[in-house]
């Protein structure tokens, strides 16, 4: 019930002593709510329609365990009301200091309430007064019954409440550690009474409420002043028997710190509309709970069965509550000879698999292996111990299509069993593709975190990130703990089988993300072979042109200085030379590159240039260096391709990252020449889409102008600019093209006007006057991109062609930013999404292709929108042709894709 009323209750007479006490829990709602919303993520908890849930899944969680674990005979949660209480009318800085309420947060209260409103659980929230003030009434009525008392909250002001019948259970590690804290615990820790921590607190004072302590006084000092005086009044009157400067500081505080004894003092007589008797525990209304469970998205079992196993109600019926699943677990260590048997008796149904070192690719190395089922068997094995029988039969169901197969990070477990000379075939879930299908943009894709997110169980690791044992020498756990891991794969592959299907994300991981997470293991392991010597010798180039332009910014302003400190180029930049000052941050005025480029445009200087060089030649070099560190001893680089990072659906790579290399400068040219065809194979094939964003808007606006301008077989740019500008094709001009060009794919990429007005180094009036007159002239464009936002922001997400959505909830974000960002990502997202998904469709045809006709030429890359492969001897007319049909014949757009090949002995000659 939300308390609204003012009706005073008083507590009926004590108990009669009786051996059964009422135990009274209360809840300090805000205070817990806003302690789990910082202890969980907010980007990995949120509805498909942008709702944060991380505060209401941990308060909900912790509720549950504390129920379990506590058994209340009734129980109630206050709220705040505001932020205006008698307190802050006594003292208008009270909480003054308050950091606004995150835009994550907010909703989240309300949407816990209706939470306990299904759960028929009381809540109260009075006017004037704090939730502290509502426990302080309602435990000290509870105690004058005779009952225990329970208090959860974060809030320390509510130690002065403990007894010998009223605990505090006060959060020590997010919400999910609770400290007891009883008149010994509070003499342990501050050696003091519950009746003299008021006192302690006056003196101590307290940042989180903006009630000012005393300069020079800690924790120790306060709490000594009251173990020596008794209490805060007692030391208020022999006030001049506390000698030293704390002395005189105490003296001339003295005012303040009373007023804080005022203000800390908790109310126990807010007048409520029920007292202790009417907050007896009754039973769920299930049907209603279930429902703004559904509608949260709080669809793991476990968390729901422990929410729903602390019903009153639930053991009524006489009926047992089903055990959580996947939390027992009929494990078998599998000596040699074992494993074989063991798949024929479970082989046929789907199994989760789990391993350690799957991650640590190109370790060749898997130590253990575990499987699970859903019936609660699983199997440990070490496949260093596997016979013959044992590893022909792993080897087969491993391969086997028809066997289903649910795993974590499936490339990265098959690039690691090829090392083993085992195919991973038959794989129908990858629980890491699926959480990125779901919700792309999590940061954190971890069998742990989705574990705990999507079935509300904590799993142990099998294994630190160095291959030891987590649990010591004992090896016993560690096993439990991968079978674990094995079952919690399986459970969340069943999990997100309905989530796929709730965001028609269930065709796409079939038929193109798991297809082309083997493609991409194939491509890992193969690498692609590099010109060592090459590459340290631009490493050289580049470190050389580093230190020329250290030389010529040491002599530009006349003595030494270190290029890599803000704080010194703050010092040249704006003390020294004088120079315009740039946008002011925490640390001063900044340096970046945008301000650079900036102050070189604003003052004749040679340095902001030559920072500017300094800066890319030392990115270029470490961009050299790190691919040296990655040649293996065969003489490849093996980068590792990433699917869940980008939320677009774009590829991308690490170690090294690929992405990295400049594609339209000198330098970025040279270090492609690094990359250089194998042995035993021909030449390198470079392929990419030809203008394929602007393609795939011309496809999804329907624009009749930009179709007809892609059909036309000129040039685009130059066909646009001509239709803009109003000029015959043969008059636009390079600086008309170069516009051009720049709004259609500024277009495309969300580019505002403003963004727009400094990519063209022209005023925000006139790249809004250019966007204009491109309307005027392709008004489906337009159109298209209005609708976009429009409707990304009534459904809360954007899709692509193939269904891929990307989720913003920040498309109703009060803060403008925030909101702008979104609607720029909006505009953004259903063009490059598509075009991801139509490289990745590409990949796999012509892979496809190339097995179907029996070719030995591989693909090794993919970058941006290019794909390198390998070409074989006598192949390359063949895979030529073979590449240009398969692209071109991926999607059909209204404005048909086009595919530019090129061949060479290495990437840069390759170009095209």
């Amino acid at each position: 019930m939300a308390e609204t009323a003012t009706k005073k209750t008083a507590p009926t007479a004590p108990s009669d002593g009786s051996a059964t006490r009422p135990r009274l829990m209360l809840l300090d709602g805000h205070s817990m709510a806003y302690r789990a919303f910082y202890a969980l993520p907010a980007e990995n908890f949120s509805t498909t329609t942008g709702q944060t849930t991380n505060a209401i899944y941990g308060f909900a969680s912790m509720m549950a365990n504390t129920l379990r674990d506590e058994s209340p005979t009734h129980l109630a949660v206050a709220f705040d009301v505001s932020r205006k209480t008698w307190r802050s009318e006594e003292f208008t800085e009270y909480k003054g200091n308050r950091i606004q309420t995150p835009d994550e947060f907010k909703g989240q209260v309300e949407l816990i309430g209706e939470l306990l409103d299904a759960m028929s659980v009381p809540r109260f929230a009075v006017e004037g007064f704090e939730a502290d003030d509502v426990i302080a009434t309602l435990a000290t009525q509870a105690e004058a019954l005779g009952w225990d008392v329970l208090i959860i909250t974060g809030d320390r002001d509510a130690f002065q409440l403990v007894s010998d019948h009223v605990t505090v259970l006060y959060p020590t590690k997010g919400v999910s550690e609770l400290t007891r804290y009883t008149p010994e615990k509070l003499e342990e820790k501050y050696g003091l009474t519950p009746e003299q921590y008021p006192d302690y607190a006056a003196l101590r004072g307290d940042s989180s409420d903006n009630l000012p302590g005393i300069p020079g006084v800690g924790e120790k000092t306060a709490a000594k002043w009251i173990r020596q005086f008794g209490s805060f009044q007692e030391l208020v009157d022999r006030v001049d028997e506390v000698k030293g400067k704390v002395g005189d500081n105490l003296r001339e505080h003295l005012e303040s710190v009373k007023r804080n004894r005022r203000l800390t003092q908790l109310v126990r007589d807010v007048e409520l509309s029920s007292g202790p008797e009417g907050l007896e525990r009754s039973g769920y209304n299930r049907e209603a709970l279930s429902l703004i469970l559904d509608m949260l998205e709080f669809r793991h079992q476990n968390f729901r069965d422990r929410l729903m196993a602390a019903d009153p109600a639930a053991g009524e019926s006489g009926e047992e509550e089903p055990p959580a699943p996947g939390l027992e677990l009929e494990g078998e260590v599998l000596a040699s000879g074992e494993l074989a048997p063991w798949l024929e008796r479970h082989g046929e149904g789907p199994i989760g698999l789990a391993t350690v070192d799957a991650w640590a690719l190109g370790s060749g190395s898997v130590s253990e292996i575990a499987l699970a089922l859903g019936s609660g068997a699983a199997a440990w094995v070490d496949p260093a111990e596997l016979d013959e029988a044992d590893e022909r039969a792993f080897a087969a169901w491993i391969a086997a299509p028809e066997k289903p197969k649910t795993l974590h990070n499936a490339k990265g477990v098959m690039r690691v069993f090829a090392e083993h000379g085992w195919e991973v075939g038959g794989v129908t879930m990858d629980t890491a593709l699926a959480a990125y299908l779901v919700k792309p943009g999590r940061r954190s894709f971890a069998l742990d975190a989705l574990s705990v997110e999507y079935l509300g169980r904590e799993l142990a690791p099998a294994a630190d990130e160095g291959g030891q044992l987590a649990f010591g020498t004992d090896e016993q756990a560690e096993k439990d703990a991968l079978m674990s891991q094995a079952r919690a794969v399986l459970d969340l592959g069943e999990a997100f089988e309905s989530r796929l299907k709730d965001v028609g994300a269930a065709a796409l991981l079939r038929d193109i993300e798991l297809p082309t997470s083997s493609l991409l293991a194939r491509m890992e392991r193969a690498g692609i072979a590099a010109d060592r010597a090459w590459l340290e010798s631009m490493e050289q180039q580049f470190a050389d042109a580093v230190q020329q332009a250290v030389k010529e910014a040491h002599a530009a302003v006349g003595h030494e200085f270190n290029l890599g400190s803000p704080k010194q180029l703050q010092e040249v930049f704006f003390g020294e030379l004088g120079l315009p000052k740039t946008k002011k941050t925490k640390t001063g005025y900044t340096t970046d590159a945008d301000a650079l480029a900036w102050l070189a445009t604003q003052t004749e200087h040679d340095l902001p240039v030559i920072m500017l060089r300094h800066r890319e030649q030392a990115r270029l070099r470490s961009t050299v260096e790190g691919l040296i560190k990655t040649v293996s001893p065969g003489g490849r680089i093996h980068t590792t391709f990433n699917q869940t990072v980008a939320a677009t659906g774009r590829l991308s790579s690490t170690d090294p990252n690929l992405q990295n290399i400049p594609v339209r400068t000198d330098e970025g040219r040279a270090i492609r020449r690094g990359f250089v065809v194998g042995e035993g194979f021909d030449s390198l094939l470079t392929a990419d889409y030809s203008q394929i964003e602007l393609r795939v808007m011309a496809h999804l606006s329907e624009d009749e102008g930009l179709i007809e301008a892609f059909t036309s077989g000129e040039d685009l740019h130059d066909t646009v600019a001509s239709q803009v500008f109003s000029v015959a094709r043969t008059d636009v001009d390079p600086e008309m093209r170069r516009k051009i060009k720049a709004m259609s794919y500024g277009l495309a990429y969300g580019l505002s006007a403003f963004g727009l007005s400094g990519q063209l180094s022209i005023s925000p009036d006139e790249a809004r006057g250019l966007m204009d007159t491109y309307f005027e002239r392709f008004g489906g464009v337009r159109d298209y991109l209005r609708r976009a936002v429009d409707e990304a922001r009534a459904t809360g997400y954007t899709e692509t062609m193939l269904g891929r959505r990307r989720y913003l909830p920040d498309l109703t974000s009060d803060n403008r930013q925030r909101r702008e960002m979104a609607e720029r990502m909006a505009l953004n997202a259903p063009i490059q999404g598509t075009a991801a998904d139509i490289v990745k469709i590409a990949m796999l045809r012509v892979d496809e292709a190339l097995t179907r006709e029996g070719l030995s030429s591989r693909m090794l890359l993919q970058v941006h929108d290019e794909i390198v492969l390998e070409v074989a001897p006598g192949e390359r007319g063949a895979v030529e042709e073979l590449v240009r049909r398969e692209m071109i014949g991926a999607v059909e757009l209204r404005a048909p894709l086009d595919v530019s090949v090129g061949f060479g002995r290495d990437w840069e000659s390759a170009a095209h």
